[in-house]
């Protein structure tokens, strides 16, 4: 599983970070997870607002950090 954080590194953008590699973990998916901070790279998703995570691809959320809950469901 490919999972992106996009964002510029900003507190919110940590505690996605942190909440997603749990989620994962919990579910015990093997993944990958890259932090996309270059403005240009991120705006090639459509994402006007960060942070934002991307499962495989697909933007599943854009300006808040989801519960962990939540991410286990965007990712299973």
């Amino acid at each position: 599983m490919d999972l992106k954080i996009l964002g510029t590194g900003c507190p919110k953008c940590k505690k996605l970070e942190e909440a997603t590699k749990a989620a994962a973990e919990e579910l015990g998916v093997k993944y990958t997870i890259e932090k996309v901070t270059d403005i240009e790279k991120i705006m090639a998703f459509s994402v006007m607002s960060t942070p934002a995570l991307v499962v495989n691809g697909e933007v599943k959320v854009a300006g808040r950090v989801p519960s962990i809950d939540d991410i286990k469901k965007m990712i299973s």
